[in-house]
């Protein structure tokens, strides 16, 4: 029986018995479209240990700013109703995968209501780096577009408004994607930074891929590699959470 529930822009997740604690998940570019299925793997296995999840739903723009405030505020609101229903607080973890990396990262609080962030294959490319055919078409239209903010002034805007010293940077093998290294030096730049990296098997879509094959090819599509691999992800966040 599936038990996510749609609460406005958010998938719920909601442990059958007590819960252990609370994630905040935002996914990467399309992926978070329908994140109880890209993810449904992670996250279910997740929910298996106590944690309850919010997961935002979101198609990506240009304005990252707005975007990580309206996700902060969707997921906020959906903190607040598990608090009223089970009559106590939480402080979330906050778990984003490549783009929902940057989402959590730019948050409007700065990463002061969270117990922590586990960022996965961090991505914060260029527009036209992400949209092939924007650097043809931009000139051709008469516009000039960017991501706001843009790759560099995103690491500058972490280095000095980001306020979570608990980060856990994960990248995955030989990630072509992946920006990790900008991400981790500079957090680490900051003063008390306990930010730690860790590099494991994998690629871009490994917490996202076993679940989403499974949902729309069946069991018998399962990869036991992807698998093991997702599992071995989940015992990571649950070892640093």
């Amino acid at each position: 029986m599936n038990r996510w529930q749609r609460r406005g822009q958010c998938w719920c997740l909601w442990p059958k018995d007590s819960v252990r604690g609370l994630v905040d998940f935002i996914g990467g570019s399309y992926l978070a479209t329908n994140p109880q299925i890209s993810y449904r793997r992670l996250l279910e296995w997740l929910a298996d240990e106590g944690y309850a999840i919010h997961a935002w739903s979101y198609v990506p723009g240009f304005d990252h700013q707005l975007q990580a405030r309206e996700g902060w505020q969707q997921l906020r609101t959906c903190r607040l109703r598990l608090e009223e229903r089970l009559n106590t607080t939480y402080t979330p973890l906050r778990l984003g995968h490549s783009l929902g990396c940057k989402l959590h990262l730019l948050a409007p609080d700065d990463g002061r209501g969270c117990s922590g962030l586990a960022a996965l294959s961090f991505n914060n490319f260029t527009a036209e780096r992400s949209i092939p055919l924007l650097g043809s078409l931009a000139p051709k239209l008469g516009v000039v577009t960017e991501f706001s903010p843009g790759p560099t002034e995103t690491l500058n805007m972490i280095e000095r408004f980001y306020r979570q010293n608990r980060n856990l940077v994960v990248r995955f093998g030989e990630d072509a994607l992946d920006q990790s290294d900008d991400l981790i030096q500079a957090l680490q730049r900051r003063p008390g930074d306990q930010s730690r990296f860790v590099q494991t098997t994998g690629d871009h879509l490994t917490p996202a891929s076993a679940g989403l094959r499974q949902g729309l090819l069946g069991d018998w599509a399962d990869d036991p590699g992807r698998s093991r691999r997702i599992r071995r992800l989940v015992d990571l966040l649950l070892a640093w959470a």
